[in-house]
């Protein structure tokens, strides 16, 4: 049997998140608020200033307590997972978990690229909803207008998200339509995420890598950007390409599902991936 722990990215994250596990984890909600400047325990039980969805809070907040969920499996006899990934978000708490840096160092990363992502605006999202990914490739492809849109998140056979300018997104619309599609759904975003028109700050998260030590993962992670196992000494590339690349997260969880009998579990608030994880499943049939 393979084990394999799957974190949640953005979109996770609810009011009361974490609540057992601040007490119990004394050290690292300390050393959270030590990093952030703020109460983690505050922002993400009580959200006192409606920030919890806001992209510069979410991503600490999630972060922080998927790694304390992580923890607590272990805490509890849990054994190590053989593979490790996450969504977007996720992947840096695949990455802790897989001791490539620890708690602090990956809240201090997760804080300046929320930061980053944050101040980012123009441009959207939308997901595309059943239509198979090559087929939505296809439909971009053949306009002007769906040749400035990228695909943002590769979720399963059925839900792709894709990101671009707002104008060019209300045009193709028509255009899946046409194609079949079952919905086609603007998201609430402030960018477009996981697209070439991240790549600015794409450049500025490489730069602030440059001052971080990485250790080889100790478990295999499964990189967003390739859909396969992290190369060791290629952390800090992966990690800033992520930012404006596609996440292919179908491509990783076919690759997982390759494996030796294999058991998933997601380690963090919701399920979100456990339900991508079964429509792949049911595709693949």
């Amino acid at each position: 049997m393979t084990k394999i722990c799957l974190f949640p990215g953005q979109g996770s994250q609810s009011k009361g998140m974490g609540a057992d596990l601040f007490d119990r984890y004394a050290d690292w909600t300390t050393q959270a608020d030590a990093v952030l400047g703020y109460s983690i325990r505050e922002l993400c039980v009580d959200d006192p200033r409606g920030e919890l969805g806001l992209t510069q809070f979410t991503q600490p907040a999630l972060y922080t307590v998927n790694a304390l969920t992580y923890r607590a499996r272990q805490d509890g006899g849990a054994s190590a997972p053989d593979f490790v990934a996450g969504h977007s978000l996720g992947e840096y708490n695949a990455l802790q978990a897989a001791g490539v840096f620890d708690f602090a160092t990956g809240l201090r990363m997760v804080q300046r690229r929320g930061d980053m992502m944050g101040k980012v605006t123009g441009g959207g999202m939308a997901a595309v909803i059943g239509l198979e990914p090559i087929r939505i490739q296809e439909v971009l492809s053949s306009t002007e207008a769906g040749r400035r849109i990228d695909v943002a998140n590769f979720n399963s056979y059925d839900q792709t998200v894709i990101a671009g300018p707002k104008d060019d997104l209300a045009i193709v619309k028509e255009q899946f339509e046409a194609a079949g599609v079952r919905a086609y759904i603007p998201l609430n975003v402030s960018a477009p995420f996981h697209s070439r028109y991240m790549r600015d700050a794409q450049a500025t998260f490489a730069a602030f890598l440059k001052d971080i030590d990485f250790n080889a993962p100790a478990i295999p992670v499964i990189s967003n950007v390739s859909g396969k196992p992290y190369e060791g000494d290629l952390v800090r590339q992966t990690l800033s390409e992520q930012i404006g690349n596609s996440v292919r997260w179908l491509e990783s969880m076919v690759f997982l599902l390759d494996q030796a009998e294999p058991e998933f579990e997601e380690v963090g608030p919701g399920s979100v991936l456990t339900k991508l994880l079964a429509q792949i499943k049911k595709r693949r049939r």
